[in-house]
């Protein structure tokens, strides 16, 4: 029986290529010359950890991260930004995860539009991908074209077409 995954994988790899060319440009950029503002990976946690003076510079820092992740070909849906903190010395600290995985949220709000559209197509949940099983391809390129038109901000992939 004909099947695929939607799978929501973001490689580590290519954030921390992005987040250096950041710091590349950080470090060349007039208005950010003796700012005490740093960026760095935490690869096993998925997390970016910002650290910079005001609100002004981070909204700065986050618009370029976003830039960066356009030209390394990643979403920048991928990042869920965290909340602005007080840090120590006056600074402002931010912590951005990035997501991996659908979350059972989404895996439901998927599967129910999967299954209200009427297609002869199963959806199912297996940790934290999605497996969509039907009798004919062509169900399943409909249900993939489905998928794609709902307002997702997360980006998928559609990985593991078997026949």
């Amino acid at each position: 029986m004909p099947s695929f995954d939607i799978v929501s994988k973001t490689e580590i790899a290519e954030v921390n290529n992005a987040v250096q060319g950041v710091v590349r440009e950080l470090q060349t950029r007039f208005d950010f010359k003796g700012s005490k503002s740093t960026l760095e990976v935490k690869e096993k946690e998925s997390e970016i950890h910002i650290h910079t003076e005001d609100s002004t510079k981070l909204a700065q820092l986050q618009e370029m991260l976003k830039g960066y992740f356009v030209r390394r070909k990643l979403d920048p849906g991928c990042l869920d930004w965290g909340k602005e903190e007080n840090a120590a010395g006056g600074t402002l600290r931010q912590t951005i995860k990035v997501k991996q995985g659908i979350d059972q949220t989404l895996a439901k709000q998927i599967t129910k539009a999967i299954k209200d559209s009427k297609m002869k197509v199963q959806a199912s949940i297996q940790g934290d991908e999605l497996r969509v099983t039907g009798k004919k391809i062509d169900d399943l390129q409909a249900a993939i074209a489905m998928v794609k038109g709902l307002k997702i901000e997360q980006p998928l992939q559609y990985v593991n077409f078997r026949d």
